[in-house]
């Protein structure tokens, strides 16, 4: 690698050449199947030929105008993840971090509107939401913390799915102005809210004047089988903040904003050069019509739920696994030790997956993922998990 680039990733001695649905080939010509779409962000696969002639179309119109102007594809992009979500308006940035940070500041604005000055908002252990200043220290990872104190103040942190820590850090902080929860986390290891948790929480929003903010960065745009993961749980939240597939690769973020929140910021009270511009809207409409066009909310329940019921029956007795669990496209497999060896092991085998929180193996790949390739991911990834496990220790 360049001795030019920063050394902040740990990066795998591969680089990719081009692509074609949920299967990659690197610059040597090797083909890998495709189980993490870029971090959930290759929703449609790659080089779909409807998302490849809308950007091809596009690019040869406008790219970027700034947001001094009416960006009409940013309207038609607005009304459309409005009319999925039920939200009455949307503010367009470039990532999740954004997306998040925005609602961190949207969160105090209207708290102090509301005249508390000193706002605090529950987040949750393991939780990711970023890695500015503010999404830093909502996240729930001290390692990614560790030498970037002081982290910024105002979050209350309880355990995930526990009714009574919540309910106590309610009693104990009569500032809190929301709660900021993703509905699956992500890097916190496949672990999703339970559908009952989040109703309580809209519950206790809805008792104490807070506003309930979902996460939806990777488990939205229809990876659990629904738009938004937190659709299950039939709840309508304040904010919603999303980006990762939402473009299918090009870099997009949102948030939705709900009844009071939706009119929360003025003009100056937050912005973006790049956000919402026309190539990355272009690119998300597309998405968008792509996902209804191929019914690739259902395919990704479908084969989803294939994929947890065939990685559960043949892992979940082996020595060693902790569970097999997730949502749609979005798995994960815990084992009782550190695994990030498999990474490299399905990478020789022609596999791409990941792993998080040092023992959960993650898979997220693209939602067009075929039957066929579902079961050669499974065929390929079984087989490596119980040989790792069978030759590496347990932690002591």
């Amino acid at each position: 690698m360049s001795d030019h680039l920063m050394n902040t990733y740990s990066r795998l001695p591969i680089a990719i050449s081009h692509g074609q649905g949920a299967w990659v080939w690197d610059v040597d010509g090797k083909r890998y199947l495709d189980g993490l779409s870029g971090i959930a962000v290759n929703t449609v696969g790659h080089a779909h030929p409807r998302l490849v002639a809308a950007l091809r179309d596009q690019l040869g119109k406008v790219i970027h105008t700034s947001n001094l102007y009416r960006i009409p594809l940013q309207e038609a992009l607005a009304d459309k993840l409005c009319a999925l979500s039920g939200a009455d308006r949307a503010f367009f940035c470039n990532s999740g971090l954004e997306a998040n940070e925005a609602a961190i500041k949207l969160a105090r604005l209207h708290a102090h509107k509301r005249g508390v000055d000193r706002a605090r908002i529950i987040v949750f252990d393991n939780a990711f939401h970023g890695r500015s200043l503010a999404t830093l220290s909502a996240t729930g990872n001290p390692k990614v913390q560790k030498g970037f104190e002081p982290l910024v103040e105002g979050f209350v942190r309880v355990p995930l799915n526990d009714a009574a820590a919540v309910r106590a850090a309610a009693a104990a902080n009569p500032e809190i102005a929301a709660v900021f929860i993703e509905a699956v986390q992500g890097e916190g290891g496949i672990r999703p809210a339970q559908a009952d948790y989040l109703r309580l929480l809209r519950q206790l929003c809805d008792e104490h004047g807070w506003l309930l903010m979902i996460d939806e960065v990777q488990c939205g745009m229809g990876r659990t089988g629904r738009w938004f993961a937190h659709q299950w749980a039939e709840i309508r939240p304040d904010v919603i903040a999303m980006a990762k597939g939402l473009a299918s690769g090009v870099p997009i973020g949102a948030v939705l904003g709900f009844g009071a929140a939706a009119d929360t910021f003025g003009p100056g009270q937050h912005g973006t050069t790049f956000g919402g511009n026309p190539l990355a809207c272009r690119a998300a409409l597309e998405t968008l019509a792509i996902i209804e066009d191929e019914g690739l909310l259902d395919n990704a329940q479908r084969v989803g739920d294939w994929m947890r019921k065939r990685l559960g029956d043949s892992l979940g007795a082996v020595p060693g696994v902790v569970d097999v669990r997730g949502m749609g496209l979005m798995l994960g497999i815990e084992l009782d030790r550190p695994c990030g060896a498999l990474v490299a092991r399905a990478l020789e085998a022609g596999l791409l997956i990941n792993v998080t929180q040092e023992r959960v193996v993650r898979l997220l790949p693209p939602l067009n993922l075929r039957q066929e390739e579902a079961e050669h991911l499974v065929a390929l990834l079984i087989p490596l998990v119980r040989a790792f496990l069978a030759a590496e220790p347990a932690a002591a």
